[in-house]
């Protein structure tokens, strides 16, 4: 009985000392920041600030239903849980274009979630209408930078998974003149003609009807976003796309090895391409550490279920010691902007983004726990030695160069080819 106090004992004060030791940091390197954030502030009201993902369609239709009239976008911090967004949370972090996330279930028919990504379009409609003041609807580069001008967001609009297609072009047609401007290739499940990251592949890669895909995107301007997906799929699309690709939430794989993230290789496959890679907060895309948390804690739920099968109770209450003698780290600002360094040595600050997936998410790096943080993160990289005029790069002008790059393609191939009568039955 003492053995096993004194082995709790020990690992509560080793847990104890790590998080002294990483608050001291964290208090550490907020104040070298400080230094810094008037001048990340003046660089982010000189540029456009993109996110590449936000979740906040979603939120409003698991909250309320879509009804602003139940939940005002002035204010979401009163909720049991809080979002992570809203009007002056992100006047606070100076974002000037918003990529929301029109994100539906990737376990739902195909059919279904044609209309339900139709409701999410719906919602950023009204959230425009609702909020004429302060957002805007944003199809092209230019209005970005008009609208920017103008002291209103940008409102893009980004479909998170080729599911809401339904295996029909024509239907990915009809989301690009309703305003979707990206496409996620894959969300979590391998559809008919991609494979996804973290589900069993079929194709390795894109299949013909995927590369078709691919080419109808280009032909009508719609970001190739590849997030989400294997490398197969991520090293098929670049050799098929004629437009510059991104990555709209996505990490360094050398420094965190989560099957999302984005290899070296495919890293310099994306400089080669002009694009671009959306650095995330995701916490396990993160930190490496928190990674492997969660892998240890769910090899000792398996375990569990092994020992005591039908006895949910006996379970739960293995799970629960297990929690509380375990500790879960937290991921940090600082990580993130080793992720963008990492990006930077291997490919240039050219290739850069952010693309935080507020409200897509529980929980976030210390430093980053909603949208009015951002000019923190800006401050730590000028903290690094970042010149201002490469966080413009990174907080818009890399964004809108892929933008009007993949414009350009467009205008292109509406010239030279008609919208594809490809249909996926057309291949075995």
């Amino acid at each position: 009985m003492m053995q096993k106090y004194r082995k709790l004992t020990i690992t509560s004060l080793i847990t104890l000392l790590a998080l002294v030791f990483t608050v001291s940091q964290t208090v550490q390197a907020q104040t070298d920041r400080s230094v810094y954030l008037d001048q990340a502030i003046e660089i982010l009201e000189s540029v456009p600030l993109f996110d590449g993902h936000n979740d906040a369609p979603w939120q409003y239709r698991n909250r309320v239903g879509y009804k602003f009239s139940e939940l005002d976008f002035y204010d979401t911090t009163h909720l049991e849980r809080d979002m992570h967004t809203d009007i002056p949370r992100l006047r606070e972090g100076r974002v000037g274009a918003q990529w929301w996330s029109v994100y539906v279930s990737a376990n739902i028919p195909e059919d279904e979630a044609v209309k339900r990504t139709l409701e999410q379009i719906d919602f950023v409609h009204r959230l425009n209408e609702q909020y004429p003041e302060h957002f805007e609807l944003a199809l092209t580069a230019d209005d970005v930078e008009r609208i920017f001008a103008d002291g209103k967001i940008a409102s893009l609009i980004g479909m998170e998974g080729g599911h809401s297609i339904a295996n029909s072009l024509a239907v990915l047609r009809m989301m690009y003149d309703l305003g979707a401007r990206y496409m996620t290739i894959t969300h979590s499940r391998t559809l008919d003609w991609a494979d996804a990251a973290g589900d069993n592949p079929q194709h390795d890669g894109l299949s013909e009807f995927g590369e078709e895909v691919i080419r109808e995107m280009n032909r009508l301007g719609m970001l190739v976003d590849l997030s989400h997906t294997t490398p197969a799929t991520m090293r098929d699309a670049i050799r098929v796309t004629e437009a510059p690709v991104m990555f709209s939430h996505s990490n360094a794989r050398a420094l965190t090895g989560h099957p999302r993230n984005v290899p070296d290789d495919v890293l310099h496959l994306t400089r080669d391409n002009n694009g671009i890679v959306m650095v995330t907060f995701v916490e396990t895309f993160t930190s490496e550490e928190r990674r492997v948390f969660f892998a240890n804690r769910a090899a000792y739920q398996r375990k569990m279920e092994y020992l005591y099968p039908g006895q949910p109770d006996s379970i739960s209450t293995h799970m629960q010691t297990w929690d509380s003698e375990n500790e879960a780290p937290k991921s940090t600002l600082e990580q993130v902007a080793d992720h963008i360094d990492h990006i930077r040595d291997q490919i240039g600050v050219d290739y850069i983004g952010i693309g935080g997936d507020y409200d897509g998410i529980p929980t976030l790096p210390l430093g980053l726990e909603d949208v009015s943080t951002y000019p923190d993160l800006f401050a730590e990289l000028l903290a690094r030695g970042y010149s201002p005029e490469e966080l413009r790069k990174i907080a818009g002008l890399n964004m809108l160069r892929v933008m009007r790059d993949a414009e350009e393609v467009s205008a292109r191939l509406r010239s030279e080819r008609a919208p594809s009568e490809v249909l996926i039955t057309d291949f075995d």
